[in-house]
């Protein structure tokens, strides 16, 4: 299959052929959402903690006399129902929030985001994207002058000068192809991928 090939002003000058395995797959919407969903929670850190009632700071004297009150019997401030008491099931710091993902869907899943990219249209092919020094401007009007906002790069290799000149521009990521998540290629509206990187994703993914 072929996909567009972008110029210098982002205008599709040509097209380019890609392999099918990898960008004509079929849309598997429920594997792009346990994949999406996988890869958010492996980057959960398990560190928020909540007391139960033997852990918060309380009194052990009985607020009030048993009988007479109207009121419900209790014996601790420390209990769940009272403001300020302890947890019945608290989140504790060691809790483990991993999914596990075979590698055969994380390869279908990675494959059907790429391939459904292709056909929204927000997937394109250049040539290369270098910078001769590391600065944010000269990037910054290469993505200006292809008319791209928001914008994933895959590049083959990503050197010291183009890591350094996107790093401070809000809406672009530019990442090797061992480095391309779901989340990223689901959230940028348009993914720009290097002709040498197309090699490299067919590998990983086809």
């Amino acid at each position: 299959m072929q996909v567009e090939l972008l110029n210098d002003q982002g205008q599709a000058s040509s097209n380019v052929d890609v392999p099918e395995t990898v960008f004509g797959r079929d849309y598997n919407e429920a594997l792009i959402h346990q994949l999406v969903v996988a890869y958010q929670a492996n980057a959960r850190q398990g560190t928020r903690a909540q007391k139960d009632r033997q852990m918060v700071k309380h009194s052990t004297k009985k607020p009030f006399k048993q009988k007479g009150t109207g009121r419900a019997r209790a014996g601790m401030t420390s209990s769940p129902l009272w403001r300020g008491g302890g947890r019945i099931f608290p989140n504790s710091p060691d809790e483990n929030f991993t999914q596990k993902l075979n590698k055969k869907m994380y390869r279908a899943g990675m494959a059907s985001i790429f391939s459904q990219l292709v056909r929204e249209g927000r997937l394109a092919v250049v040539e290369s994207i270098k910078v001769d020094s590391p600065k944010t401007k000269q990037l910054a009007d290469k993505f200006k002058a292809m008319k791209l906002q928001s914008v994933l790069v895959i590049a083959e290799e990503v050197d010291e000068n183009l890591y350094l000149a996107s790093r401070n521009l809000p809406n672009v990521l530019v990442v090797e192809p061992r480095y391309a998540d779901p989340l990223s290629l689901v959230h940028y509206k348009k993914v720009i991928v290097t002709k040498a990187a197309i090699d490299q994703l067919k590998e990983m993914f086809a």
